[in-house]
């Protein structure tokens, strides 16, 4: 098996063959310096004119940016290197040489020129190391909740109903009737739990959102978990789990990557090393007024600066509990505080360094009554809604869940601005293509 990249640090003192891309050259004189990429890392080989027959030196004379290549070579440790190895190369040989008029040359692009040409872009430095970080994050969620004894359950796609915001629906025609794009597996999942006790789902959902910020996404993955005999404390305290071994895994094991994005770690192993925050919405919005933050209602939902305050302030992820239940989803359970205010048992967790909301969560209301009620009032069609309602009618149990972005999250763990760097091909209300 050829190896990779990768693997250099097992492979000091002994001479290889690796196959991958030119992404960058120069030369000076006899000497010729390649930087040299196989999809699992980045390395320099270096070549002496006299080390070659003069054929493949002739070659490596003619190389162009994105050809794909061989090389052979001696692997070096080098501490200068990026890599921290190098290889002293032997022999070389084209794969298939590319064009001389490769789009995405070493010079400053605009964003909407690299998004344009995706496809290519995507063999850049700063994507790849986001995208392998995403790969870790999809990873170590799959891990944590096979190892906390929960199965993938995946749910449809295609939907007959709305799960949340009716107006953000992506509709489609199903031989002749109308159905939806899934904005997020829950309701089918919370029937899972009937059957499993523990389910998750990973897979992307769709909202029809139109805004252009650098926070949304029309295609997106996302992540569903929902618990049988679970409340709220237990809910939040999965969460907390969940995402102290998502971070620490990409500390661990995406070092590189971070270095490629110039990547502060040190509120990442602060929070995992220390507890999270925990502020019910009431008090989150009290502290915001007692700051000075300007137009905040104490009762709606959290704002996006709002979020990023309260980020900033405490350089931890928060969990703001118990929203008012009027700007909450159906399915919550409910209570009254001693304000007299109608609030669902839930919580968003929002992350600091603008990360905002990640996660989504709560308690689902149990009661058959009292949620088949909730549907009729906010004017759902309720005959739409009879087999979610049967995970009531039918050994209902008190339980919980909740979804969280990966995207999202993404963002946050790598630091990049924009949300459409941590997908490979981003589609929002002005991109869909390539």
């Amino acid at each position: 098996m050829t190896p990779s990249i990768s693997q250099l640090s097992t492979l000091v003192g002994e001479t290889i063959t690796l196959q991958g891309w030119a992404y960058n050259f120069r030369s000076s004189g006899k000497i010729f310096f390649l930087q040299f990429r196989d999809g699992s890392g980045r390395v320099q080989v270096v070549y002496s004119a006299g080390d070659l027959p003069a054929e493949q030196w002739d070659a490596l004379k003619s190389l162009t940016l994105e050809s794909s290549v061989t090389v052979t070579g001696l692997v070096k440790a080098e501490p200068r290197a990026p890599s921290g190895f190098e290889i002293q190369g032997t022999a070389f040989a084209i794969i298939a040489l590319a064009p001389e008029d490769y789009p995405i040359a070493n010079k400053e692009h605009g964003p909407d020129f690299l998004f344009d040409n995706r496809d290519l872009y995507l063999r850049s430095a700063t994507p790849w190391a986001t995208l392998r970080i995403r790969d870790q994050v999809f990873f170590s969620i799959e891990q944590f909740f096979h190892e906390a004894g929960f199965i993938r359950f995946d749910t449809p796609i295609l939907q007959p109903t709305s799960c949340e915001d009716t107006t953000q629906l992506f509709s489609v025609d199903y031989y002749g009737n109308p159905m939806y794009l899934s904005q997020s597996g829950q309701l089918y999942s919370e029937a899972g739990i009937m059957s499993f006790g523990k389910v998750y789902d990973f897979g992307p959902v769709f909202r029809a959102e139109k805004s252009k910020t650098r926070h949304h996404l029309s295609e997106l993955w996302m992540m569903d978990a929902e618990m049988a005999f679970h409340d709220q404390v237990d809910n939040m305290a999965v969460q907390e789990r969940m995402v102290k071994r998502i971070v620490g895994d990409v500390l661990k094991f995406c070092a590189p990557e971070l270095k490629i994005l110039e990547r502060d770690t040190t509120l990442l192993q602060k929070l995992v090393d220390e507890p999270f925050v925990h502020l019910k919405h009431a008090e989150a919005k009290a502290i915001l007024i007692a700051d000075g933050i300007a137009d905040v209602d104490p009762l709606d939902d959290m704002g996006t600066e709002e979020e990023i305050y309260l980020g900033n302030k405490y350089q931890l992820p928060i969990f703001i509990e118990d929203y008012p239940a009027a700007v909450k989803a159906f399915y919550m359970k409910r209570y009254v505080d001693e304000a007299g205010v109608l609030r669902a048992r839930n919580a968003d967790l929002i992350a600091p360094e603008e990360g905002r909301e990640i996660i989504g969560g709560s308690q689902r209301e149990e009661s058959y009554d009292a949620l088949k009620k909730e549907i009729v009032d906010r004017g759902y069609p309720l005959a739409e809604y009879d087999w979610y309602l049967n995970t009531r009618k039918y050994g209902a149990v008190q339980h919980s869940g909740f979804g969280i972005g990966l995207e999202r999250t993404v963002r946050w763990i790598t630091g990049n601005h924009h949300i459409r760097e941590t997908i490979a091909f981003p589609r929002m209300l002005n991109r869909s293509t390539p």
